[in-house]
């Protein structure tokens, strides 16, 4: 089975040459998901350990907008990463920023953030409404970080640019909330599936449950997006730095502790469909 993580965070520290950038109602920069920072050299003897060819890299919000370190990574390792870059909307040369997005080696896509509520605001009012057309025009795939309420604003976006790829990260499910509270409003995400242009990250769930290992009362909000959206639509990952598990058992609840989901279907959830779906060629 060719396996790859779907998002994993890479980050440098917090120095005055490179500074963290300190968001609004803020004092400080954001803390990082873990007190050392991860790097290509760390993670790949442990994906070799666990059979995980590849890795999508994405920068972590808490470094700002800024994409050198995963950038460099697909660059020295084209074999095991792509980098899925951030891009602030904001920039007096944003459009020009996103038009040549495609000719970075190893640049896949954009992430774009939207689960705090500072972030909000640019898609509630329609300030990144035109990132969708120059997306669309230069075929790079949009990755987008935001609660549930706000997933009507992106059906109509995936409605209105059909030949736009949407991911959208970690089931939707941001903020703190465990349980069946962090999924109150998971019918938001399931009305996505109508949309072939839409595709879901099924990555960091065990951060929303207070079950332990294998996490069987989420196994049943897998089986609800695998109707909806199909296992070509969906795509296993971890977001690792956030996991309260290891990174095989991250693993093994999709490959080992659901199975009701066929061969066929894992070769896809755990590494094709991301691939196809972001265009990244697989050997």
């Amino acid at each position: 089975m060719f396996i790859v993580d779907a998002q994993i965070h890479i980050w440098g520290v917090d120095t005055p040459e490179r500074p963290w950038p300190i968001y609004p109602a803020a004092t400080k920069p954001n803390p990082p998901h873990l007190p050392v920072p991860l790097s290509p050299e760390t993670l790949m003897p442990r994906m070799d350990e666990l059979g995980i060819r590849r890795a999508i890299l994405i920068p972590p919000s808490w470094e700002g907008e800024r994409n050198d370190l995963v950038l460099d990574a697909a660059r020295r390792y084209p074999d095991r990463f792509a980098a899925v870059g951030r891009l602030n909307t904001e920039a007096p040369d944003a459009r020009e920023q996103l038009a040549a997005w495609r000719q970075h080696p190893g640049m896949i896509g954009v992430q774009l953030t939207f689960q705090k509520p500072y972030f909000e605001g640019a898609l509630r009012d329609g300030h990144v409404d035109w990132v969708w057309p120059v997306a669309e025009r230069v075929g790079t795939t949009i990755n987008l970080y935001a609660p549930h309420r706000l997933l009507p604003l992106i059906d109509r976006a995936a409605e209105r640019h059909p030949g736009l790829r949407f991911v959208i990260n970690h089931f939707a499910l941001t903020g703190t909330q465990k349980d069946a509270a962090a999924f109150a409003e998971f019918d938001q995400l399931l009305a996505l599936g109508k949309r072939p242009n839409v595709g879901v990250k099924v990555s960091c769930m065990p951060f929303y449950t207070t079950e332990k290992y294998p996490f069987p009362s989420l196994h049943p909000y897998v089986r609800q997006v695998y109707d909806a959206f199909g296992p070509r639509r969906m795509f296993w990952g971890t977001d690792l730095s956030r996991l309260p598990c290891t990174w095989r058992e991250g693993l093994t609840m999709f490959t080992e502790a659901m199975p009701w989901l066929t061969t066929e279907d894992k070769e896809w959830i755990m590494g094709r469909a991301v691939c196809e779906w972001h265009g990244w060629r697989m050997p």
